[in-house]
């Protein structure tokens, strides 16, 4: 993710797994090197279901146009990222 005034990094195949990273970890507020220093980050960060759906949305269409995937290539991509690297859904009370 960018901050204000710095210019956006074109996302390409080979950065695209940290630039999903760091936009999931943008939905909770997080960085990158927030989760360094803590053990229990996947206990500590959850998203709600409509974080993961927007989230989902995102990822699919990203995927979709840096790999040329079509739509079913692409939520196959999105599932391996989830299991292996998405936040845990837990909605709030």
């Amino acid at each position: 993710m960018e901050t204000a005034g710095e210019k956006p990094n074109k996302i390409t195949r080979e950065n695209v797994t940290q630039h999903l990273l760091e936009y999931q970890l943008a939905i909770v507020d997080k960085k990158m090197i927030n989760m360094l220093d803590d053990d229990l980050w996947y206990f500590n960060n959850t998203l709600t279901q409509i974080q993961h759906d927007e989230f989902k949305k995102y990822a699919i269409a990203l995927l979709k146009k840096t790999f040329k995937y079509n739509k079913a290539k692409a939520q196959q991509t999105f599932d391996w990222f989830d299991f292996q690297f998405g936040l845990r859904i837990k909605n709030k009370l």
